[in-house]
Order: structure tokens, then sequence, then C-alpha cells
């Protein structure tokens, strides 16, 4: 079998992971330690075992980039036993990232790791921020966190063999690809926002100044390729819309760059602004989306992704359909990786 490779950045370290044979081999890019692991399956079971003894016991930050690669490599696996010492990997059990079993052995669940905030997000809370309900056009809703700045997620993408990092649009910087984008007439044709650099500008400061959407720019090892709105729910325009939750969240996206279109590049910025949501705050347990009942091709896409197609409507300036994807579905079904797809190290998308 041929070496396979990832990255995976758990609190921000940057990790290389080669995975040959058995052998999983952990580093640290910075100071390019290393850590060796035996991935292998027995029975029907998916085994990694620390086998480094001659070093210093594996660091939490090392055990969540081996994992991370264990279930990008064995992807339809729904658990991963484990066998290394635990001292230094204490306090992964109390946010369930590990989990001891009844019998003494310790397992980790799929579904519970990609829920680990720490090893996607670039900075996690250590406590959802406080519930202290607040008024906004009339709308009573919860008070929201401060808008974060820079990366707020990053996710090495098998498929393509590069990074997919959501960071803050910085105005200054990104007006200009903003104003390209907005004025091509593919994104032109759903958006309808063409204008000037002063028109973009305005939009642009508008969003920034509204606590209720975020919005970030997408990039594949640093090349910008797509613009994201994300926002709460029960603040926006389509709140009256269905029976909406204080912690629902939505988003609204453009592909600016046209070499980054297409089926290889859906399945990666789809599932993952879906799990940044997730991520964000664990109490959001349905993310809505309202696209143009007519973008066959969104719809179609969403479908492949869990979100749901519960009805079209009327907004003012269009008809829309609304979709929805459940927390629970998307950690069960584990659509970080879209259905009808290959395993993410074998898949051919040309």
């Amino acid at each position: 079998m041929l070496p396979v490779s990832l990255l995976s950045y758990p609190e921000q370290t940057r990790y290389l992971v080669i995975y040959e044979g058995r052998t999983l081999k952990v580093q640290d890019v910075e100071n390019e330690k290393t850590t060796i692991w035996h991935l292998y399956q027995q029975s029907d079971q998916l085994m990694l075992e620390w086998v480094d003894s001659y070093s210093e016991q594996p660091e939490a930050t090392e055990f969540l980039a081996a994992v991370e690669a264990s279930f990008v490599n064995y992807p339809h696996q729904k658990k991963l036993y484990l066998s290394a010492p635990t001292k230094q990997l204490a306090g992964l059990f109390d946010s369930g990232a590990l989990v001891k079993t009844e019998d003494g052995r310790y397992v980790v669940y799929v579904e519970l790791f990609w829920q680990q905030s720490r090893v996607w997000l670039s900075s996690s809370r250590s406590q959802a921020y406080p519930i202290y309900s607040t008024f906004s056009h009339g709308r009573r809703h919860p008070l929201r966190p401060p808008k974060p700045n820079g990366i707020v997620y990053q996710r090495y993408i098998t498929w393509l063999d590069r990074t997919l990092a959501l960071r803050t649009v910085d105005v200054d910087t990104d007006l200009g690809c903003f104003n390209r984008w907005m004025n091509d007439p593919v994104v032109a044709e759903f958006w309808q926002e063409t204008g000037d650099l002063s028109k973009h500008r305005t939009y642009l400061e508008g969003i920034r100044a509204d606590p209720h959407v975020i919005n970030l720019i997408g990039c594949l090892d640093d090349e910008p390729f797509g613009y994201f709105e994300i926002y709460w729910a029960k603040e926006d325009r389509i709140a009256p819309y269905y029976d909406v939750y204080d912690f629902d969240r939505g988003w609204h996206v453009l592909i600016g760059e046209p070499h980054l279109r297409g089926k290889p590049f859906v399945t990666a910025w789809l599932p993952s602004i879906s799990h940044y949501l997730f991520l964000d705050d664990d109490r959001t347990q349905r993310i809505v989306i309202e696209p143009r009942a007519d973008n066959h091709k969104i719809i179609r896409n969403l479908a492949q992704c869990g979100y749901a197609h519960l009805k079209e409507f009327d907004f003012s300036h269009k008809r829309a359909m609304l979709g929805m994807l459940l927390r629970e579905r998307f950690f069960a079904e584990q659509l970080w990786v879209p259905r009808n797809t290959m395993p993410p190290h074998s898949v051919s998308l040309s």
C-alpha cells in the first residue's frame, strides 16, 4: 500500500501524519518531534496502538492528530480502540474524545470525535457563551458572542491534497476579490449585487456592523475561492417562515473562482461550513438554508450533504427552498464526507 499523508491542526499545532502499512507517524511540523503508532484492523475492530515506548508519553494533540488520520483512512468505522498510556490524555475523557468502557477498554467514538472543536476550530471557548435574552428589531433572542477574527476553522482535505480554511473578512484586503466575484455573471445571477468598489465596501462594512451575521472567506492553501455569510436564524429574515430555535444557524455562499468550482470542491467546502457551524456552539441543533428554488445545482448538492428539502416559500425578492440539516444526522451519518462519494483517500472526482 502506498503511503497516505495528511495534515492535522489540533489546537493550532500543525502535524504531518503519514500512514504506511500498519505504521502511523505523527510529526510536529514546527519542532519535528515524531510519535509512532500502529493502526490496523483486528477482526472488525479498528485499533490504534502507541508503540514508541522509548520516548515521552504522547501529548493530547498528538493523539488527536493520530485519531483524525485513523478515521480519515477508515471512514466507515464507527469507533477506534486505543492501546496507549492515558496519563497525558486524562483531560480528553472530560470532553468525550476518549471513553472508558465497562470492561476497561479505551475507545474513541467517531460521532464524539468529530464534535471536538479543538481539532478544527482556531479558538475554542472553555464554555458556551451564557444565555442572556435581548431584542433586535422587535425579535427576542439570546445575546450573541463577539465576532471572531482571523482563521476560525481549518481542515485538511485528502482528495484535494490542500487545507481548507475559513477566515473572517478583512474589508481592505478582500474588497478587490469580493468586487470581482460579485460582478462575475455566474454569481450575479443569484446574488444580484453587481456594482463598484464603493458599493461593495459599504456592503461589507454593513455586514461587519451586524451582530447576527459573520462573513468569511474560504481559502484552499491560502488561495481565496469563495465568500460565506453565516447568521443566527432567529434574528434573520428567515425566522418568520419556520419554527425557529434560539441557536439555529444559516449560511449563504458564492464561489468566486471558476477553476475552484465543481464536485471535488463542493464536497470539501459544503460539509466543512456545516461542520464549523455545529462546532461553533454545541447548542446549535439545526442549520437552515434558503437558496432560490430554481437553483437546482445547489439544492442537489445540499441533499447529498444531508440537508432535507422542507418546503418552498416566497420572500419579497425570490421564491426560496427551505433546507435543514440536523446535528444528529450530520454526525451519526458522518456527513463531513458527503454521501455517494468514495473514501477520501481513494476518491477520483475528475
